[in-house]
């Protein structure tokens, strides 16, 4: 692990959630590069121990723990197993999550409440149980990885942007309730960036990444790590006065309205 970049946040602990793959992945590594010991979190304990021993080999220190986070007691379970393994808990990255491409009209309310279960629901409670030691302490931060989605109205994703869009206004309430008292909340929206996830909703969707590509203003998808540099700056000390807001990290997506690379006619902008 690079020496330089392992100083400003070594001996602290982060929690990542949904962090085997995909930018759950990236910011688990990037953390674990500036020196916090992660916790690897997974629904699969042979995926998450898979991923902690990838980042214990490039020299960081990482334990992976199998959670099933909509699971009732799940949430105050990781954060117990976080204490008992490292004594404390510095950071939580909320970036477990699913998405679905479903007709509105026809979508089963189990295929919702899915949806607001694991997008929203269970945030909300690793956050309330994250919360415990970080408010007794008197510092911490809490990063929730939103969507582009928590921004626009995407057909389809009646409960994936039903979620996201909770779960920005979660960030702003528990950033209010919670700045006195030293915890900062934080939400890293990022628009389409290059995992696996993207790629198989891209079938469900009927469009191509490389469509998407060209719609946006940087011409490229996003790679995890720029997320992920993102979320390690958000939980740095460098960004001690920053809290509630919600950081785009999208190409200039949404300020262009997925417009670029789009004729004239199509848009009638321009």
């Amino acid at each position: 692990m690079p020496e330089q970049g392992s100083q400003p946040l070594s001996g602290r602990v982060a929690i990542v959630t949904g962090s085997s793959s995909g930018i759950g992945r990236a910011i688990a590594g990037e953390l674990a590069r500036r020196g916090m010991s992660v916790v690897v979190t997974s629904r699969s304990a042979e995926r998450a121990r898979a991923t902690a021993s990838a980042i214990q080999e490039e020299g960081g220190t990482a334990l992976g723990v199998a959670a099933a986070l909509t699971e009732p007691d799940a949430p105050a379970a990781l954060v117990e197993r976080t204490l008992d393994a490292f004594g404390h808990l510095d950071v939580l990255v909320n970036n477990a999550g699913a998405g679905q491409v479903a007709e509105s009209e026809t979508l089963a309310l189990a295929d919702w409440q899915r949806i607001i279960d694991v997008d929203l629901s269970a945030p909300f409670r690793c956050a309330q149980a994250a919360a415990g030691p970080m408010l007794a302490a008197g510092r911490g931060v809490i990063v929730n990885v939103s969507s582009l989605a928590g921004h626009l109205g995407l057909a389809r994703r009646a409960a994936y942007g039903a979620a996201k869009h909770g779960l920005e206004g979660l960030t702003k309430t528990l950033a209010v309730e919670w700045a006195r008292r030293g915890v900062r909340v934080v939400s890293v929206a990022p628009a389409y960036v290059a995992t696996e996830l993207l790629a198989g909703t891209s079938k469900a969707g009927g469009f191509t990444l490389e469509e998407v590509a060209q719609r946006t203003p940087l011409g490229r998808l996003a790679e995890p790590e720029e997320v992920a540099r993102v979320v390690a700056f958000l939980v740095s000390d460098d960004a001690s006065y920053v809290t509630g807001p919600i950081v785009l990290v999208d190409g200039r997506w949404l300020a262009d309205g997925g417009c670029a690379g789009m004729s004239h006619a199509t848009t009638g902008a321009r």
